[in-house]
């Protein structure tokens, strides 16, 4: 079967389901949250999206409480998971394009989802469809499972595995080919200052970031009684480092904002962390004890360091590389102090009870106390294991890449399979632009991965 040619033939329907799906605002929405819409109106309406098209296309669907879902086909004991998700980071700032609204330049289509994780969603979808088409036996059951919380938490996933089969293999196409067989531990770290602030702190608020997993891209503070000058200084400062930034007094007090680049947790160098910017401006400035402090820990802390050498929780293996930190939300306020909320993706062998031991007598003396919110363990599957090669082997068929399979500091759906792996659809040399502005995905690229996926259900479950 040439599955290429196929996906080709079917490349606008490709496209339309993609622009419907993306148009739809799939942003966790907490505030508006019920019980029928755990997560928010937008990724429900994701959901719904995908499950009616499972069900115009004659394929068993099934809701699980409005927090995820499934599409399934074919029949058997086994079962073939290809897990999905169709929620969205927010969007930040600085687009081109409209985030919600697929558009087409240039053999690219734009908006927020297009390649974590809509695009591939749809390239999944489309490759079920043309093995359903084709009639081609399967004997096992091939289940896309469709979660709506996968940027905040796998909330979505891990309720529906309490309800539903856990596959007997399955891949998620949610990161890079060739494929990713290491995935690294994801801990939530808070940061809290132990000083008590004075009625007369300089920083009376200072605020970046939305989500510890995505780069602040904004960071503001309001301060007060600073020296003169400080406005035509922050100047110099915007063009020293090639940014961006605002400058407004008001009533003796001063709003300062910079600006910075967004970027994924799991590769915050890729990104300029606004609050770290916007910190080593104002720490030339700010002496009451509380803020400087706050200033301080920033600054010595995440400057020049994504490893977190300062911390003592640097570590690296061969299979998964270094731990990465990136303080993704941070926030001071006059009468509270100051709060950092780290996304820390550490290597699958790392000793992390020891470590954050370690870490936290050394931020201690630094003014802070270190809490682990969450933590989410490695996951690893050996390059030698079936599921591996036999993806490798369909993966070089329709690329002649030879690539040897890689680690992630990024978190999949993978990981919350017993045996499971991410499996594209970033092909290599092609720049990751999730969870930044102006996200997009090569409409090429979506066709050559509905290929390799159709080709992979018919290895995997064919009979």
């Amino acid at each position: 079967m040439d599955w290429l040619k196929l996906a080709e033939s079917r490349k606008e329907e490709l496209i339309s389901e993609l622009q419907q799906l993306i148009q739809i605002e799939s942003v966790l929405d907490e505030e508006s949250a019920t019980e029928d819409a755990p997560f928010g109106q937008g990724p429900l309406k994701a959901l719904q999206f995908m499950l009616s098209k499972g069900e115009q296309q004659g394929f068993q669907t099934k809701n699980v409480d409005n927090v995820a879902g499934h599409i399934e086909m074919g029949a058997g004991d086994d079962l073939l998971g290809i897990l999905c998700h169709v929620d969205v980071v927010p969007v930040g700032d600085s687009w081109t394009y409209p985030p919600f609204k697929g558009e087409l330049v240039d053999g690219k289509l734009f908006g927020r989802g297009a390649i974590d994780d809509k695009g591939p969603t749809i390239a999944a979808w489309l490759a079920m469809k043309m093995v359903k088409d084709a009639g081609v036996s399967l004997n096992k059951r091939v289940r896309m499972i469709i979660g709506t919380d996968e940027e905040s938490g796998f909330r979505c996933v891990t309720h529906y595995f309490t309800k539903e089969q856990m596959p007997t293999i399955g891949f998620a196409p949610d990161a890079d080919f060739p494929l990713i067989n290491a995935e690294k531990g994801i801990a939530l770290l808070n940061f809290s200052q132990k000083a008590q602030v004075t009625a007369d702190e300089q920083i009376i608020a200072f605020q970046a970031g939305q989500r510890s997993n995505m780069v602040p891209d904004h960071a503001k503070a309001i301060i007060q009684n600073v020296t003169s000058g400080v406005e035509e200084e922050f100047q110099q400062f915007l063009e020293e480092n090639t940014t961006e930034g605002t400058f407004i007094q008001d009533e003796g007090r001063y709003i300062i904002t910079v600006k910075g680049k967004s970027a994924h947790a799991m590769e915050p160098e890729k990104g300029r962390n606004a609050a770290v910017l916007l910190a080593k401006f104002l720490i030339n400035y700010i002496t009451t004890p509380a803020s400087n402090q706050f200033l301080s820990f920033i600054v010595n802390t995440f400057g020049e360091d994504y490893k977190g050498t300062k911390m003592k929780l640097d570590f690296e293996d061969i299979m998964s590389g270094p731990t990465t930190l990136n303080p993704g939300v941070i926030l001071f306020h006059h009468e509270r102090g100051g709060h950092i909320q780290v996304s820390m993706r550490y290597s699958v062998s790392y000793p992390f009870e020891e470590k954050m031991t370690e870490a936290t007598k050394v931020v201690s003396d630094l003014g802070f106390a270190l809490d682990v919110t969450s933590n989410s363990i490695p996951h690893y599957v050996p390059e030698e294991d079936e599921l591996v090669q036999t993806l490798l082997k369909v993966y070089r068929k329709y690329t002649g890449d030879e690539s040897k399979p890689l680690s992630t500091g990024g978190g999949t759906y993978a990981r919350t399979m017993k045996k499971g792996v991410a499996f594209g659809m970033l092909f290599p040399g092609e720049p990751d632009v999730a969870h930044q502005s102006d996200e997009y995905v090569w409409i090429d690229h979506l066709v050559k991965a509905a290929a390799i996926y159709a080709e992979t259900i018919v290895e995997l479950a064919g009979k």
